[in-house]
């Protein structure tokens, strides 16, 4: 499947030049004559590698780079500059960008950088993306950002924190890292911290030899030596006691065990995979977590974004778990009426993906029909007038209308509404796509207080 390339720049002569030179490379390419179209397409085109050029007249490729970087890390960016901008050029590939070029440059070694970014970073074909996180169902561009991420680091032996809401499938994509890492033929497990008491955290983690306390009958092989070559999953870490903090974090600096009771260090050959839904930088400042072992886990962090971000997924995922359950549990093929959907993807979804498994599940064994009606889909979600909304919820619900005010009050103005809201062009786009909020529908608008 060709690459897909995004060139940006307000200059039409040099978009046809660049498209034509790349088009007879085999690349698909898309372009933008402005920084604010670039980023619209982000989203909908999701290429593989931007072109973008530093100084234009509506968002200069600055602010595209920033935006980028902040929302998605491993897509590469090439900056084009006039002699005069080359100190920012310069300044953006310290700060990340792939490459720059400095006008007027060689068609043939814009391929070259092109190709380059493509190749060190990695982007593989298709099959091989799909292979990676075979059990992870989406079409989300935000998704497919963290993927990328994923298996970018799955090659290495790095630790990683996933820090993202519960039921975002944490323990999912640690599973895709690990069948993407050479550690693939050997053990994947994985333990709740929240789950066990620590009084038995250390003997299972750590393992315990026979007699070491009433009831230990047996030598017990611990999680660290029964994993071995492989990768061990801690999930809720974020609710370990601090108290076992320091015996975790001296395992993971002497890479070695001493099960309870015995006198014996063992060795130990395994990748930390870590996951919690606490922002464990903050735990961190309250001094609930401990400031070093911190930095041990989190080398490399990823984050999956909440359900609530990602709603072109959600009929998709409902589908899928209704495949599920008739492959599974023998049930009946059934399908969700268009006004039940509709309800699906306006739910709040507090409780994420593993909310909407339990949502279709439950709509499913009630249903006495092969249509799942929406009624159904209601009484789930207690979706009656007099429900509360969730803090998340009103909170991002405030923000949709701020800004929508905003762009009411200035008529689709970006500088200007951003001026009021006191926050930087780069910040504020994204906080419009966010919300899907598109300037140019409210241009031409009168002001409702006018």
């Amino acid at each position: 499947m060709a690459k897909r390339v995004l060139v940006i720049d307000d200059d039409q002569d040099l978009l046809k030049l660049i498209s034509l030179r790349l088009q007879s490379e085999a690349f698909e390419v898309s372009t933008a004559d402005g920084g604010r179209k670039g980023l619209a397409m982000l989203d909908t085109f999701q290429p593989e590698v931007v072109v973008t050029d530093l100084r234009m007249d509506d968002i200069d490729g600055m602010a595209v780079f920033e935006y980028v970087k902040e929302n998605r890390p491993s897509l590469p960016v090439i900056m084009l500059t006039a002699h005069g901008s080359i100190p920012h050029a310069l300044e953006a590939t310290r700060r990340g960008a792939f490459a720059y070029l400095t006008k007027p440059f060689d068609s043939a070694e814009l391929v070259r950088e092109v190709k380059s970014a493509l190749t060190l970073h990695g982007n593989d074909d298709d099959e091989s993306q799909d292979a990676f996180c075979s059990g992870i169902v989406t079409r989300s561009a935000i998704m497919k950002e963290v993927l990328s991420q994923a298996k970018m680091v799955a090659k290495s032996d790095t630790s990683v924190l996933i820090q993202s809401e519960s039921g975002t499938g944490k323990e999912l994509l640690a599973r895709s890292i690990h069948n993407a890492s050479d550690r693939a033929d050997k053990p994947f497990l994985a333990i709740n911290c929240s789950a066990v008491p620590e009084s038995l955290l250390e003997s299972e983690l750590f393992g315990h030899s026979k007699g070491a306390f009433t009831g230990a009958s047996k030598s017990h092989e611990g999680l660290f030596q029964a994993a071995y070559g492989g990768t061990l999953f801690l999930d809720e870490v974020g609710d370990m006691p601090l108290g076992f903090q320091a015996k975790l974090l001296r395992v993971l600096q002497e890479r070695e065990v001493r099960p309870v009771g015995s006198t014996t260090s063992i060795p130990i050959d395994v990748r930390i995979i870590s996951a919690t839904h606490f922002d464990l930088d903050n735990e961190v400042q309250e001094q609930r977590f401990r400031k070093d072992l911190y930095y041990r886990l989190n080398v490399v962090q990823l984050s999956l974004p909440p359900l609530r971000d990602r709603r072109d997924d959600i009929p998709l995922l409902a589908n899928h778990f209704l495949e599920q359950l008739a492959e599974t549990k023998g049930m009946a093929r059934k399908r969700f009426s268009a006004e039940a959907l509709e309800y699906l993807v306006a739910a709040s979804w507090p409780g994420n993906v593993r909310q909407l498994q339990n949502i279709v599940e439950q709509t499913t064994v009630l249903s006495s029909t092969q249509v799942i009606p929406a009624t159904l889909v209601q009484n789930a979600l207690k979706l009656d007038s007099g429900e509360i909304p969730s803090f998340a919820e009103a909170r991002d619900n405030f923000e949709r209308e701020y800004l929508a005010e905003l762009l009411n009050i200035t008529q689709g103005n970006v500088s200007k509404a951003s001026h009021l809201a006191k926050r930087n062009r780069t910040e504020f786009y994204r906080l419009l796509h966010r919300h899907h909020l598109d300037p140019s529908q409210y241009r031409g608008r009168r002001q409702a207080h006018q």
